[in-house]
């Protein structure tokens, strides 16, 4: 594809995608909750971080590679898990376990996913599989739900920690967004203007592929009403640890912004925290994930990996991170712009572009290693302080 291969950065795969999906569709991947200010300090923040090169430095050989909760990675990048992306490209979640598999990072499937567990893993043999899960009201699906991913190949259970309840999301409100689309005049309209994305949909339709008693038929629902029918608000730490025993493998939590949650996690046994804010679509005005990130790191102390997840559009990002206490990091809207806009050519561009930002960072910054990255390659002073935004009260 000619204009896939003119992007020259993230943001320029965002613009395809938006010129692809229909207005309600690309809104939904796009916001944030409520005034998103969080939504826009996740990326402002990376942007107060400076760097500080260093020269005379042998870089013709550089390294890449991390692990990531025990796989050796190519890139300290993941994709993270992102609902629905079936709805953006036919069969998303297939081709996005693909480009992962290709570019050799890990990839973690949504609880609501449009395709299957099990057709995720057959489409994507050998890759490096996780499996998101939401606390679920019917321990019965639960169980069915976490035997049928140990039983196809996922090696890492990630339990999302911060959707009690939806965000209150204020364009999926405006733009009246339900799955499966709703077919009115507007939307008619709009999806004239995209015949790919249409002959794409109308070919596969899209349900919640995981949900097999679930499937939504010929009803609409809002994403708040499907949070709302299935998930268990009331789940809490204990809840964490029988699921973790379920399990029986390696577990992560996703959504932790306080250093004592990331202790009782640890605690707990959990092989990584992820620190994130659900890419500021779930409570507006809490921190961005970078400014959240170096008090977590201090109270992880080693014990456990730490994952940065939110706001990462640039290799520069990723590095950023791992100098403030990040082991890698999982990208979301990234992946899905690059999905959105041409499918699995799309999601290989965008690994690309981040793999070659990073590698390029790593020669002009003097450190020819990826495992090297520490607070050395930041400017004095070009590191904030983020404490303001999240002390440690411990």
């Amino acid at each position: 594809m000619k204009t896939l291969r003119r992007a020259a950065e993230i943001r320029d795969l965002r613009r395809l995608a938006r010129r692809r999906l229909p207005h309600a569709i690309f809104e939904f991947i796009d916001g944030g909750a409520g005034r998103e200010i969080t939504l826009r300090a996740n990326e402002d923040d990376f942007a107060r971080i400076g760097l500080s090169p260093r020269v005379g430095v042998d870089v013709a050989t550089r390294r890449t590679r991390r692990d990531i909760v025990g796989f050796d990675s190519a890139l300290p990048v993941m994709l993270a898990p992102t609902g629905l992306a079936g709805l953006y490209w036919p069969q998303g979640e297939q081709a996005a376990a693909r480009a992962a598999r290709r570019a050799g990072v890990p990839f973690c499937l949504s609880t609501n996913s449009v395709a299957s567990i099990e057709e995720v893993s057959a489409a994507a043999t050998g890759a490096d599989l996780w499996f998101q899960y939401y606390f679920l009201k019917d321990e019965g699906l639960t169980d069915r739900m976490l035997a049928r991913a140990r039983a196809h190949g996922y090696r890492v259970l990630c339990i999302t920690l911060d959707l009690p309840v939806q965000g209150r999301r204020h364009r999926d409100v405006r733009n009246a967004f339900v799955v499966p689309p709703k077919v009115t005049l507007p939307t008619v309209l709009d999806a004239l203007r995209r015949p790919s994305w249409v002959a794409g949909y109308l070919r596969h339709g899209v349900s919640f592929g995981n949900f097999e008693t679930h499937q939504l038929g010929g009803g609409f629902s809002t994403i708040a009403q499907h949070i709302a029918s299935l998930c268990d608000a009331g789940a809490d730490w204990e809840t964490v640890r029988r699921i973790a025993e379920k399990w029986g493998g390696p577990w992560v939590v996703k959504g932790v912004l306080h250093p004592e949650d990331a202790r009782i996690a640890v605690g707990l046994g959990a092989s990584a925290v992820v620190v994130s804010n659900h890419g500021g679509r779930q409570l507006d005005g809490v921190p961005s994930a970078i400014s959240a990130l170096p008090a977590i790191a201090a109270a992880v102390e080693g014990r456990a990996q730490v994952l940065l997840d939110g706001g990462v559009r640039r290799g520069t990002d990723v590095l950023k991170a791992l100098a403030l206490g990040a082991d890698a990091c999982m990208i979301g809207r990234a992946f899905l712009w690059g999905l959105a806009a041409a499918g699995e050519a799309g999601v290989d561009k965008t690994l690309a572009l981040l793999g070659d930002e990073i590698d390029n960072a790593l020669a002009l910054l003097g450190v020819p290693d990826v495992a090297a990255i520490g607070p050395q390659i930041l400017t004095p002073g070009g590191a904030p302080d983020f404490s303001a935004k999240m002390r440690d009260p411990a």
